[in-house]
């Protein structure tokens, strides 16, 4: 049996591409929920497969201290981690949820820093190298 031909015209013909402007594309910033042990992570997504999720952030329970940190000028590096997708529970925008703030709100508010700059990975071959005073 077929489906009509208008079934499913709004999806691309090739599954693997994200459609422009999805919302869980790389650089999202998001709530991954997790099972097995359950936790939360908030972080930016660095790749969306098949296999898992890939993300540069900080586990939730987490979240305070490190925003405290991040205010106080304590050196910072976001963890870079994979999840195997038969652990992700849910994966939801970080968004505000009407009158409250979104964690990358609270996030810019009390530390001043854009989360996608504080959350990009960083590699020691793409930092610059301190110049030394003439």
């Amino acid at each position: 049996m077929r489906a009509p031909a208008r079934d499913n015209l709004g999806v691309e013909k090739n599954g693997t591409t994200p459609g422009r402007g999805a919302p869980f594309a790389a650089g999202a910033l998001v709530i991954a929920t997790l099972c097995n042990p359950r936790e939360k992570f908030w972080g930016m997504i660095l790749a969306l497969a098949p296999e898992g999720l890939s993300l540069s952030g900080a586990e939730l329970a987490s979240f305070e201290d490190l925003t405290v940190m991040v205010r106080d000028g304590e050196p910072f590096t976001p963890a870079v981690v994979f999840f195997p997708m038969h652990r992700i529970e849910r994966v939801e925008l970080d968004l505000p949820d009407g009158t409250l703030p979104s964690l990358s709100q609270r996030f810019l508010g009390k530390t001043g820093l854009e989360p996608s700059s504080a959350l990009a990975p960083r590699n020691e071959q793409s930092l610059p190298t301190p110049k030394e005073p003439a």
